[in-house]
């Protein structure tokens, strides 16, 4: 008898609690997920969500470390550290017990293992439509974390951004993108992970055939001289990572790269590599690029 009054208060206890909860489908990079409202307890493992989830206002309780971004440290502060961009630390999580965890990127390959300590969404962005990539995922954050009025408003900043670029580059000439990493050199075109600048800015490529590749494709001082771009757009990933060796425009300096339109017209943008390399989509880390380009660009 006892029994069963203790069981029937249990119940009672627990029946406005499971009322409570409430789920939304959100768009992820794997397809749609029921996710949990308003969960207490965020990790995010991907700085891309954590750079929106900032911009967002709001709080997570895990991240990695290194988080790269100065403008960063605030939110990193403020958490735990839960392992690296490419490892979380299992042990911490367990211990943390979080109501989500955000994976994305550097972390998806963890998904399946994550989902066994929280329930855990992949929301990787990647590829040409990177912009159109992270507005969903801007929205589904609105969702979750009924942020939804902030959402729409950060998208619409992003989209009023892109058309003062878009009206910036127009007649401007063409364009080739770099990534340094030391002496090395690759060439990314509108189909790769820095594709966004030529897809969604209408800026043109200077060269219409660079691969598709995950590191860009690797190319000579003469590939960029023969190319001779009106302009040229640097990331230095050895300065977005933190990492010694030579700067993008030591590597940069040399006569076949001098005899170019975009350096005899002064026309050489080295950008702001940490938050386009490390933070690709971060809704933060797309305005101050597109900032940049304004700049660069005279808009």
């Amino acid at each position: 008898m006892k029994r069963s009054l203790l069981t029937g208060l249990m119940m009672a206890v627990a029946l406005p609690t499971l009322a409570l909860a409430e789920n939304v489908t959100v768009k992820t990079a794997t397809g749609d997920a029921s996710v949990l409202v308003s969960p207490e307890k965020i990790v995010a493992l991907d700085l891309a969500a954590v750079d929106t989830l900032e911009a967002l206002e709001v709080q997570i309780a895990g991240v990695p470390s290194p988080v790269y971004l100065d403008y960063l440290d605030d939110t990193a502060a403020q958490a735990k550290a839960v392992g690296s961009l490419f490892e979380p630390d299992f042990e911490a999580l367990a211990v943390m017990a979080p109501d989500l965890i955000i994976a994305g990127g550097r972390s998806s390959k963890q998904v399946e293992p994550l989902s066994k300590v929280a329930a855990t969404i992949d929301m990787t962005i990647w590829g040409a439509d990177l912009i159109g990539q992270a507005k969903a995922r801007t929205t589904a954050y609105g969702k979750i974390f009924d942020k939804e009025e902030a959402a729409t408003e950060l998208n619409a900043a992003l989209d009023a951004k892109l058309a003062a670029v878009t009206a910036a580059v127009e007649g401007k000439g063409k364009a080739l993108i770099l990534l340094t990493n030391g002496g090395k050199v690759s060439a990314y075109g509108k189909d790769s992970r820095f594709g966004w600048l030529h897809n969604a800015t209408g800026l043109p490529e200077a060269h219409d055939n660079i691969t598709a590749e995950t590191h860009g494709e690797a190319i000579s001082f003469e590939f960029i001289a023969e190319t001779n771009p009106d302009w040229i757009l640097v990331v230095d990933r050895g300065a977005a990572i933190g990492k010694a060796g030579e700067a993008a425009s030591a590597t940069l300096d040399n006569p076949l790269v001098a005899g170019t339109k975009a350096a005899k017209a002064g026309q050489i943008v080295y950008l702001n590599s940490g938050p386009l390399y490390i933070a690709g989509g971060g809704m933060q880390s797309m305005m101050g690029t597109l900032d940049e380009l304004l700049v660069a660009f005279g808009g």
